[in-house]
């Protein structure tokens, strides 16, 4: 019970932070203000400069956008990955190494944030990982 109750709490998180991410970034497309540079004339030049590895197909800016709804994709199907497993955890009998697999990629989100990201990130999967941690340990005993 406590096992399930961790693991969604961890999905719980990564699910608003990914929404919240996704969110964010559509209202920045039509007016940049959250995920963005904090000059505008950076914004416009990501606007103009095209990719070298596209061809001039697409354009900083379009690869930003791009990056960060994927990012946005990637922690909610970490979320959902959360939540199936505690969904599933009375009918199936998981390895432990399932739950440890997810406490390790919440480490890796962690040490991401920690370096790149800022503080509700930090704090978010901070304390998802410390869940997931938890219930990897809850479910070996």
């Amino acid at each position: 019970m406590m096992v399930g109750a961790l693991l969604c709490l961890a999905g719980a998180i990564y699910g608003l932070l990914g929404t919240l991410h996704a969110l964010y970034t559509f209202l920045d497309m039509r007016n940049p203000r959250r995920i963005v540079p904090d000059d505008p004339a950076v914004i416009a030049a990501m606007q103009a400069s095209k990719i070298r590895l596209t061809r001039g197909e697409s354009t900083v800016w379009q690869g930003w956008v791009g990056f960060n709804l994927s990012h946005s994709l990637g922690a909610l199907m970490f979320a959902a990955a959360c939540f199936i497993v505690a969904a599933c955890l009375r009918r199936f009998a998981f390895s432990p190494w399932v739950l440890l697999a997810l406490a390790c990629v919440s480490a890796v989100y962690l040490l991401l944030a920690a370096q790149y990201w800022f503080r509700i990130p930090i704090l978010g999967t901070a304390i998802a990982t410390a869940c997931l941690g938890a219930a990897w340990l809850l479910y070996l005993l």
